[in-house]
């Protein structure tokens, strides 16, 4: 009996803490989790006053998507979207902490809190504007198709049947599917989808895809800083134009006014204009 009463006992206790986990909140990590439901990704709410009080944003980015926001090699993340980021902050009172991302994941990534912005190269989509809050938007590019110098293709519709790369869950492939004519010809499997732009070029490189599609900004200046300038060509027809702005969380238009309050103080007092001729050598802002 002593020893049945013990068992039950425990039992007893054992349902009584299972029954206080079941009751108590999940840990914010674990809510935040990508591989959650969509019970456990709730869109979280950062005020101003709470950027201010923590005394720094968080900015999501990709790490490779040069001049806007990319990591040297020893290790420091910079780029011009880096550098208008810290003089908005520095406008609002506050820091910047940078933080790399998978870009595939970069709405979870914002709507759990991990990140209080997008800000590295980011585009205005229709789409994008369901789950986004944007700030005004700061620059202009779109998207192009890059071939080796000395390829056959010299427009969209050469790319027919052609082997394509693109970055996966970025805007380059948002704009090929909108010309439908184009995407079309070329056949979804034909397209060969990568993490990172530099992986995309190397695609065409080493010969593996005919021609890349690509955001206009990145792959200029990334011709020019690796001296690749001579092995690829930049076709004169274009896809889809396109304008750089911040994302933020939906319902953090308080905290979205101030970054917009800076963008247009870095405009009007020449920053904006200094930091697109230091990275490009001319202003290419909006």
């Amino acid at each position: 009996m002593k020893k049945l009463t013990s068992l039950l006992l425990a039992g007893i206790l054992g349902t009584a803490l299972l029954a206080g986990c079941s009751n108590g909140s999940a840990p914010a990590d674990e809510t935040a989790s990508e591989g959650g439901s969509d019970a456990n990704t709730e869109t979280v709410s950062t005020s101003l006053q709470d950027i201010k009080d923590r005394g720094y944003f968080i900015l999501g980015l990709d790490a490779d998507f040069a001049p806007m926001g990319f990591t040297e090699d020893d290790g420091t993340i910079v780029g011009f979207d880096i550098d208008l980021a810290n003089e908005v902050a520095k406008r609002m009172g506050v820091e910047v902490e940078v933080k790399p991302i998978d870009w595939d994941s970069k709405n979870l990534e914002l709507s759990s809190g991990k990140i209080d912005v997008i800000w590295n190269g980011f585009s205005i989509t229709e789409e994008r504007k369901q789950e986004v809050l944007f700030s005004d938007p700061y620059l202009s590019t779109g998207q192009v198709i890059v071939v080796p110098t000395d390829s056959a293709i010299q427009t969209k519709a050469d790319l027919a049947g052609k082997k394509v790369a693109l970055q996966d869950g970025s805007t380059s492939e948002e704009a090929l599917k909108k010309d439908t004519a184009t995407y079309e010809s070329i056949g979804d499997d034909n397209i060969s989808r990568f993490k990172e732009n530099s992986q995309v070029l190397m695609e065409v490189q080493s010969g593996r895809a005919d021609a890349a599609v690509i955001d206009e900004i990145f792959v200029r200046y990334y011709l020019t800083k690796e001296n690749l300038a001579d092995q690829f060509r930049v076709l004169e027809e274009q896809l889809d134009p396109e304008d750089y702005a911040v994302g933020g969380r939906l319902g953090d238009d308080e905290f979205m006014n101030a970054i917009n309050e800076g963008l247009a103080e870095c405009k009007a007092d020449g920053t904006l204009s200094s930091i697109s001729q230091k990275w490009f050598g001319e202003d290419i802002t909006k």
